[in-house]
Formats: C-alpha cells, structure tokens, sequence
C-alpha cells in the first residue's frame, strides 16, 4: 500500500501538556458502541480524557461513560437547548467548554454526527479537521486512509487545537465497565441555537445488531436485482444474528434504503463476519469492509473483484445459494 507524508503548516502555538476532550455521542439512553473506539484512540495521544456528555436529559448516558476506563472525567452539558443533539447547539457546547479548559486535542467518532459537529467547532477555532484517522504516531501526527483506502496519509499538524475525528473500525473498543471518572456539570446558560428546532426523531425499529457494531453483516449488491429480493437476505440475517447492509449500486437503485449503504460513502464495518453477495466489489465499497476479519463472497462472476478480498468465495447464483443456506440453517 502507498504511503506518502503531508505536514500541515500553521501559526506555531505555545507548546502544552497534551490533554483531550471527547464527543460522547449518544441517543439519549445510552452511549454509541462508536464511542468506545474513540476512548482508546484518545487514550494513545496521552494525557488526560475528559468526556463530554451534551443533551437535554442525559444523566443515564453520563452515567454509563463514567464507566468507561480511560476517561478521567465526564463533563455533563444538559439543558433544553440541547435537546435532538443538533449540530449548531452542540457546537456551542463544545466551543464554552474548550474554552474554560483549552484542551489540546477534540475527538469525535468518524460517524455522521461527529463528521457534522467538527468543522462547524473547526470553523470558529480557525483550525483544520483531521478525519477518519486510521492511526496515532504521536500528539500532532496522524494516519488516514486517501484514494479510497489504496494509500495511507501521514500528517503533522501545528495547528493550536488539533480536531480529529476516529475510524472505528480501527481501535479496538474500549472495556464498557472498570471505570470510576468523576462526574462535573457544566453550565450552558450561554448556550443558543436560534438556526434550527428539533421536532422529532422517527426511528425504524429492528431486532437486528447495529449495522455498524455488528459482529456478523450480509450486504447485498445490485446483483439482488429488486428490493423484494432483500428479503432473502433478511431471512438468512435472523437466522444467523446479523445486520443487514448494501452496495451503493443497490442503495442508488432503490433496493434498500441508504442507512444500510456500506462502503468509503456509507458505513465503515469489521465485524468478524462479512458475507458479500451478488456485489461485484466496487474499491468504494471494499474501502468499507476490508478490515473484516473473515470475508466470505457469493457472486456468480468468477472474474469478480470481490474474490480477490475474500477469504472464502462461492461462484454459484446467489438465488440458488441463499436459500440452500436458509434451509440448511432451518
């Protein structure tokens, strides 16, 4: 794999003790699995982790990530302007409290809320966004994935306030019990958002894993031909305890919905088990799912480039291999 080095130049800033604010991204009830990949993340920078917690009701998550090893604090920042966790209130959060700490380094999970909080805190510290990191060589040097995960970028920044956002999928996840981090309230009585309301949240409800936690994921491609088809996939999914993803071919031609997407556009996964049928392997969607640890593709093109990542490949027609192993699990 091509590996190049970028060191990214700014204002030099008056050297400190590393010290890190994390995002705990969370619904309210609980903390996002994504979370604990970023707590060890954090923990590799060095120095001490406190985790903030900001919504409108959240002493149960507060009290969940207190547990957490490696977090020496949590700092809890409630009230109803937080409510939803919009990206324009939580922003402000974040800035008050870098400001009454002046922390080093601000972490996020790579995920669609810590990749939409970010930059809007980049923009008003005047700093760059370092995303998806992969890798931490030291305090200000980092390692990511470019060109669709075919090379690997070093970067150093001076910036004053390094923002990183965390692949997942590449730190192990952190133990969710062990830990005793002190719990602090912050006021956010300066705290507005007059850009946007939250009205509701309409979520699907499913008794599948997480597509992104999950420890066993079957993504279907556009060789399913219609959304109908999904359901063979759903059936096999319940019977093995897994999540059920997609190709962006099949989100864009409407078989699924694209909250199911895997790939460099969608969903970064690396469960224990992925099994890849009818997708041809397209480099944005292997981007989001070679770290798998077993790979197992159905695909009835022996030239597929799908074969060429997997650890077990069946060339057969998906609609005869499905169902043989539905029944075979019956």
């Amino acid at each position: 794999m091509l590996r190049y080095a970028v060191r990214r130049l700014a204002t030099p800033a008056l050297a400190r003790n590393a010290s890190t604010l994390l995002l705990v991204e969370h619904d309210g009830v609980a903390v996002n699995a994504a979370t604990l990949n970023t707590v060890t993340a954090a923990g590799k920078i060095g120095g001490p982790v406190h985790a903030l917690v900001a919504g409108d009701s959240c002493a149960a998550v507060a009290e969940e990530a207190a547990k957490i090893p490696g977090i020496e604090k949590v700092i809890v920042a409630e009230g109803p302007t937080l409510k939803g966790n919009l990206a324009e209130a939580v922003t402000d959060a974040v800035l008050a409290v870098q400001a009454a700490n002046s922390y080093s380094h601000i972490l996020a999970n790579g995920t669609v809320s810590g990749k939409n909080i970010l930059p809007r805190v980049g923009a008003k510290l005047d700093v760059a966004p370092i995303s998806d990191i992969i890798g931490i060589e030291s305090e200000d040097t980092f390692h990511r994935t470019i060109y669709a995960g075919n090379a690997i970028q070093t970067i150093q920044s001076s910036d004053s306030v390094k923002l990183v956002t965390v692949r997942g999928t590449s730190f192990e996840a952190a133990p969710v019990e062990g830990g005793s981090a002190a719990t602090e309230a912050f006021d956010i009585g300066g705290v507005t958002n007059d850009k946007s309301e939250f009205l509701e949240s309409k979520l699907s409800k499913s008794d599948r894993p997480e597509l992104a936690s999950a420890g066993i994921v079957i993504s279907g491609g556009r060789g399913l031909k219609n959304g109908e088809n999904f359901e063979m996939l759903y059936n096999l999914a319940d019977k093995m305890g897994a999540a059920v993803g997609a190709s962006r071919a099949a989100v864009d031609a409407g078989y699924v919905p694209s909250d199911l997407q895997v790939g460099q556009t969608g969903k970064m996964v690396a469960p224990d088990l992925y099994i890849a049928v009818g997708i041809s392997g397209a480099i944005q969607h292997l981007a989001g799912m070679k770290d798998s640890k077993t790979i197992v593709a159905i695909n009835k093109d022996p030239e597929a480039p799908i074969f060429q990542v997997s650890d077990y490949g069946l060339v057969d027609d998906l609609f005869k291999a499905v169902p043989e192993m539905i029944s075979t699990l019956d």
